[in-house]
């Protein structure tokens, strides 16, 4: 039997990148895939390339997020597995020119985004008497990376709530875990842009030689953490990052002012 079988897994932000990866895998290993993505495009894709369910959402809404785990519940009459990955951007600036409006929309997409869906989810995990939450978290945050404040602070705060969510929900078979990878996700290969020097230096800075793969790296350990294997493992951090966070990461921008 597949490491997943019969699972029924939610994905945020699964129409590319490191959400991308994670739904394909799952698929692979037996789960029934929602693929909750804002890119209408990229979302019907991969949930048509899987087998899975597409759900239109824009995890920043709170109404849309628990319209998700309705549909997957719906869907499939349950809900195990709930993966939140999704980020809508964000910029680089320094701290003082940050606004109070790129402040609201990390939070709401990386902290609010995962709560909602959280919160919606546990009672169907309750019932069933077993659940996986998987919280996509970053480095940036646990080494104030320069440049992207509400994203570390967004992705630190969910960290918070994934270490009392586990601590709160362990009595009802439900654990929940972060990953902070080091991966070429859409968001690092669009902040890369076409410039082979930056993607070489930034392979040079991790210990192993090179940034992460999302399918072979980073997407084994979701599957882990979603099945079996992990039924005594909750309230951690796994750094899935080359070893990356043992030194921490030189990352000095040239920023604005």
């Amino acid at each position: 039997m597949s490491e997943l079988e019969g699972k029924v897994a939610l994905v945020t932000g699964g129409g590319a990148g490191i959400g991308e990866a994670i739904a394909r895998r799952f698929a692979e290993e037996g789960a029934k895939v929602v693929v909750a993505e804002r890119d209408t495009t990229s979302g019907q894709a991969v949930a048509e390339a899987i087998g899975g369910l597409f759900v239109p959402v824009d995890v920043a809404v709170r109404e849309q997020v628990e319209t998700a785990v309705a549909q997957a519940v719906s869907a499939y009459g349950s809900l195990d597995v709930v993966v939140n990955n999704a980020w809508g951007g964000g910029s680089m600036g320094r701290v003082e020119n940050k606004t109070d409006g790129q402040l609201s929309d990390g939070i709401a997409v990386a902290y609010y985004g995962p709560f909602w869906a959280m919160r919606a989810a546990l009672p169907h995990m309750r019932k069933s008497g077993w659940g996986r939450v998987i919280n996509m978290c970053s480095l940036n945050g646990v080494n104030a990376h320069m440049g992207t404040l509400e994203y570390n602070a967004a992705k630190e705060a969910l960290r918070a709530l994934t270490r009392t969510a586990a601590r709160e929900w362990a009595p009802y078979g439900v654990t929940v875990n972060a990953i902070c990878p080091a991966a070429k996700s859409a968001a690092f290969m669009r902040a890369l842009g076409n410039n082979p020097d930056v993607a070489a230096f930034a392979d040079s800075m991790n210990p192993m030689g090179r940034i992460g793969d999302p399918y072979l790296d980073i997407a084994p350990v979701a599957v882990f953490l979603a099945g079996e294997g992990s039924r005594y493992l909750t309230g951690n951090t796994l750094f899935v990052d080359g070893g990356s966070h043992i030194n921490g990461v030189a990352w000095t921008p040239e920023l604005d002012g």
